[in-house]
């Protein structure tokens, strides 16, 4: 335990490693064993989840069984959407749970027999078939993030210190980073296209290990109870709030806004199908892909930050005209033949601007709801909006029928358009911020 403390003092700078501020006194004297428990299992979590990607090594994976687009279209949306609206409903269960680690440890379980599920259907079955039984593990998986996504935030507010929080967070990210990276350069080193049949079963079986020993590693953490009244159903909220839509013109705009904007979220999806034909199925596309995802948020963030601050509508308008743009340039790309962008190194770089262009999107639209909302409406306002988007998340699932009809190119296309149209209606919204 000494050792364990003279870690977190270093990590820290704490120089008495009880010191803690907001949480219960009988949670200081556990303070580092809860750092480093809390860190360990959010880390392993973060990586799980990029190796089985929604955005990115799914949709790889339906290319190579022959999956049809329609099921690609619904990757995203049910990873998001079912993440969202099962959340929505059960945070006020758990709030009625003194003890709520538990929670976190069912829903950690559960993801990895999921994904475990995922790797059995990607060796034994093709097509429709593969892509039926793996969306159906994905509803499994992502109403298992949601309930962890649920407690997370609680049992972090009772065990780490306010003060400590953010050095855990910003630990997780750049270590998940690191690992990820390196993924990337393994998968691109695989050069034999016999592999790809395996590693992904692969990859998906190790993001299931890593789910379990990220419970394990939170069971580690020491929860005092906390308060179980005060909670309420989000989902009801939002229902008995769904006049605001009607009666708040601003508030009908920014959602109106969001909607549009999900044209950002639901690209990349395509752009990896169209990575995928243009490799013909070799791994080196994909570990240039998973590379260039890794790096995506950590050059983004300090950009999209400084300028959220300043002026959180103008964010949402360059990220989309930025995802438009791009989504020509791919699309055109493709039509004439374009050598130098449709190459593994120059799809990359487009993935990887992209993903810029989809953070800046989800900076802005969260600081802007912030800025619009009052202390009064603000819960109202992220019910309803989280509401809506969900069901509309889950509805625009529906453009991978046009991929199947016209291809992936013409998808990325159509979205591409739409963000464009999302970055002009964007510029109409009203300022918001003090900046």
């Amino acid at each position: 335990m000494t050792t364990l403390e003279d870690l977190y003092n270093r990590i820290t700078g704490d120089e008495d490693a009880r010191v803690c501020k907001d949480i219960p006194d009988a949670a200081c004297h556990d303070q580092p064993r809860n750092f480093f428990a809390y860190l360990l299992a959010n880390l392993l979590g973060k990586v799980a989840d990029e190796i089985a990607s929604a955005k990115l090594v799914l949709p790889w994976l339906f290319g190579a069984l022959g999956v049809p687009a329609s099921f690609t279209g619904f990757l995203v949306p049910i990873r998001e959407g079912g993440v969202l609206l099962p959340q929505l409903a059960v945070a006020a269960v758990v709030r009625q749970l003194a003890i709520r680690k538990y929670v976190w440890l069912v829903g950690a379980v559960l993801s990895c027999l999921s994904l475990l599920g995922m790797a059995l259907s990607a060796v034994s079955l093709e097509g429709s078939a593969a892509g039926a039984a793996i969306i159906l593990m994905l509803i499994i998986f992502s109403v298992s993030r949601g309930l962890c996504s649920v407690s997370a935030k609680d049992v972090l507010g009772k065990t780490v210190s306010k003060s400590r929080r953010g050095i855990l967070m910003g630990w997780s990210a750049s270590l998940s980073g690191v690992v990820i990276i390196l993924v990337g350069l393994w998968m691109g080193g695989l050069g034999s296209e016999q592999a790809a049949s395996n590693v992904f079963a692969v990859l998906l079986v190790t993001a299931g290990i890593l789910w379990l020993f990220a419970a394990i590693a939170f069971s580690m953490v020491v929860e005092q109870p906390g308060a179980t009244e005060g909670g309420g159903n989000a989902l009801t909220v939002a229902l008995r709030q769904l006049k605001l839509l009607r009666d708040d013109l601003p508030f009908r705009r920014y959602v109106i806004a969001r909607i549009l904007l999900l044209s950002v979220a639901l690209a990349p999806p395509f752009y990896v199908l169209v990575a995928q034909q243009q490799s013909q199925g070799g791994l080196l596309g994909l570990g240039a892909l998973i590379i260039a995802n890794g790096l995506a948020a950590s050059l983004s963030s300090p950009f999209w930050g400084y300028l959220g601050d300043r002026s959180s509508r103008t964010v949402m308008s360059l990220a989309a005209a930025g995802a438009g743009l791009l989504g020509i340039v791919t699309f055109a790309a493709v039509s004439l033949e374009w050598r130098w962008a449709t190459s593994e190194l120059g799809l990359a770089m487009i993935f990887l601007l992209l993903n810029v262009m989809h953070s800046g999107v989800r900076l802005g639209r969260k600081v802007y709801l912030v800025d619009l909302a009052t202390g009064e409406n603000r819960a109202a306002y992220v019910a309803v909006s989280n509401t809506v988007i969900g069901v509309m998340m889950l509805a625009g699932g529906l453009i991978g029928l046009l991929g199947d009809w016209l291809g992936s190119a013409a998808v990325v296309l159509v979205l591409a358009l739409l963000s464009s149209l999302a970055a002009a209606y964007v510029t109409s919204l009203p300022q918001v911020s003090e900046g």
